[in-house]
């Protein structure tokens, strides 16, 4: 089997990323960081985010196995202290949990950016104004920071932090969450967060948009310009690999 490894950076996720790397060895694993089959992230949810897009263009060939040199998180089935446990189960049948992207379209420009947790189109410096349509049919004015979309994964991340509802594991959706939003008496919207099928698209216009930002996971595109956005969920899948049960309601207790 062949695997690559990818570390928070820190020196303990680097001591374990050594260790890691000569028992895998030992089982006649082949290390290859440009084609692997397995893709073993040590450190968090924010390394796993970060391998993801650094393998973004295999992602039909690969899998990825998370080892947390903290607390145990959501993409993240083992623990430092479990390293051992996880080599012993490597031998044994796995399973693959499989959730799709979500992609931000950008027409104008022919740019699609993916994203495991959510999109975002945002400004801090002034307000941004979004005529939000839903699969072709206008839905809502939106005036404030800006908007918020997230998958069923992405519900516990930057979601959850703007009142977002959390979704259960397995569920295809899209979730929009309005990001500061403004209201007062000659303008509101739902506010409320809208959970929906993930058969929708999502259309966002707006003026040209020079001060704005857009986020899809860890990374960020500066639309120079653009108009329109189109957001709905990729054909593009990430494959996770599991050696256990997997709990996500245990995940979710360790938010609180």
């Amino acid at each position: 089997m062949r695997f690559a490894l990818v570390d928070r950076g820190d020196i303990h996720s680097q001591r374990l990323a050594c260790e890691l790397r000569k028992k895998l060895e030992a089982i006649t694993w082949q290390e290859d960081a440009e084609y692997p089959e397995r893709i073993f992230c040590i450190g968090g949810d924010g390394t796993m985010l970060r391998a993801i897009h650094e393998y973004i263009d295999q992602l039909d060939t690969v899998a990825f196995i998370g080892i947390h040199t903290g607390t145990l998180g959501f993409f993240t089935d083992f623990t430092a202290d479990e390293m051992d446990e996880m080599l012993q189960l490597l031998a044994g049948d796995a399973k693959f949990e499989e959730c799709r992207l979500v992609e931000a379209v950008f027409p104008e420009k022919d740019l699609v950016l993916r994203a495991l947790n959510e999109i975002r189109l945002e400004s801090i410096t002034k307000t941004l104004t979004l005529d939000v349509s839903i699969d072709g049919e206008f839905f809502e004015r939106s005036n404030g920071s800006g908007i918020c979309v997230s998958t069923q994964p992405g519900s516990t991340g930057i979601n959850r932090s703007l009142n977002g509802a959390i979704v259960d594991d397995g569920l295809s959706i899209l979730q929009l969450t309005e990001i500061m939003p403004i209201a007062h008496h000659n303008h509101h919207t739902l506010r409320n967060p809208y959970v929906m099928k993930g058969s929708r698209t999502i259309e966002l216009k707006t003026k040209p948009m020079h001060d704005v930002v857009c986020s899809y996971d860890n990374l960020k595109y500066k639309p120079d310009g653009e108009t329109d956005v189109i957001i709905r969920l990729s054909k593009q899948k990430v494959r996770f690999v599991r050696y256990r049960p997997y709990s996500y309601i245990r995940r979710l207790k360790n938010l609180y």
